[in-house]
């Protein structure tokens, strides 16, 4: 698949790049992709919910009343649920909501979750660039070049640009992640994808495996 290279102002360079057909062109599996964002958003749970119960609650623990002859319900503790200041009954415990995946499953997930991009002609291919320094406005220059300052958008570097990375942090519907970051969630969540080009060759070396 032949897309063309453009520059940071959004202009053709003449030049195209060859997206491998075994990673942007593959036969979607959409079970994967759903496992995978679930795995990606269990994995975001800190689990860390907590209720008392009626063993953790202070109060008297004396029989309330007697055990028959009252007409209603038998009581043997204030602390019960059952009454209001009470434990309560089957609450929240800390646990982990992580989910484990086999990493060819992952692969195929991000493999499908790009192909998807790539047929619906969401992906651009940006020429590497750089900031002399870490500002905003240049970020935002960027964004308007591309027409896509209204639209989620993640920006995949092949190597770490601090930079570039820290002109992006005031936009909350951009991202910039290396290409060692990508996940199926982060790829679905935006509108558009850029792929910068020396994440390229990362890319396709850790989804060809």
């Amino acid at each position: 698949m032949k897309v063309a290279v453009l520059d940071i102002n959004g202009k053709d360079t003449g030049r195209k790049v060859d997206l491998s057909a075994h990673v942007f062109a593959i036969e979607p599996n959409n079970h994967a992709v759903y496992l995978d964002v679930k795995q990606y958003l269990a994995n975001q749970r800190q689990g860390t919910h907590k209720a008392k119960e009626r063993a953790e609650i202070s109060g008297s623990t004396r029989k309330i009343k007697k055990q028959k002859g009252t007409g209603t319900a038998r009581a043997g503790s204030i602390k019960s649920g059952v009454f209001r200041g009470g434990g309560r009954m089957f609450g929240p415990r800390p646990r982990n909501y992580s989910i484990k995946l086999n990493k060819n499953l992952k692969r195929l997930a991000r493999k499908s979750a790009l192909t998807m991009k790539a047929n619906d002609k969401d992906i651009v291919v940006l020429e590497d660039f750089n900031f002399e320094a870490p500002k905003t406005k240049n970020f935002t220059a960027v964004l308007k070049a591309l027409d896509i300052q209204n639209k989620k958008s993640l920006f995949v570097l092949g190597a770490s640009n601090n930079n570039v990375y820290l002109s992006s942090r005031n936009f909350k519907g951009s991202e910039v992640i290396m290409n060692s970051e990508l996940s199926t969630y982060k790829i679905l969540n935006a509108n558009k994808l850029i792929l910068l080009e020396s994440s390229l060759e990362g890319i396709e070396s850790n989804l060809s495996k």
